[in-house]
């Protein structure tokens, strides 16, 4: 069963993958996928909102999803929420199977899955003190849709 957290605080990537790996010796590929805010136009900060419970549960569904199509041995997807600065990490992807094929299409899925399938909802703020709410785009949803 995959480990889901929404926070807000950062998260460590070597910690996140020795945690998911302590203790195994059947885990032959370690995939990980960080997205990181970008200060794209003048960005200042991404606000990210959520439904405590709610989300958790999209998270376990969508990570529910990617355990019963691959052979995995772990699943790891922690999304920040909260105020993120520029630079910092909004959400963390990781997954182990016995081979490296599973674990990497594994990962692809679960993030272009959480992409149009988690309930977020993202507000940025620019420098010159406008702000925005953040629509969804064609182009997660097309991501999302190659995985049938």
């Amino acid at each position: 069963m995959a480990l889901i957290r929404v926070q807000e605080a950062p998260f460590d990537l070597a910690a996140e993958s020795a945690a998911l790996t302590a203790g195994r010796d059947d885990v032959g590929g370690l995939a990980s996928f960080v997205g990181l805010c970008r200060a794209d136009d003048g960005l200042a900060a991404l606000v990210l909102e959520h439904y405590p419970g709610m989300t958790e549960r999209a998270l376990a569904e969508i990570a529910a999803q990617a355990e019963a199509r691959w052979p995995l041995t772990g699943c790891t997807v922690i999304h920040r929420h909260g105020r993120i600065l520029p630079g910092q990490p909004i959400v963390l992807v990781l997954t182990a199977s016995r081979h490296r094929t599973a674990a990497l299409e594994a990962c692809a899925f679960l993030i272009d899955w959480l992409k149009t399938g988690a309930p977020f909802w993202k507000h940025e703020e620019f420098a010159d003190g406008t702000t925005r709410w953040v629509a969804a785009r064609s182009s997660d949803d097309a991501a999302a849709a190659k995985w049938g």
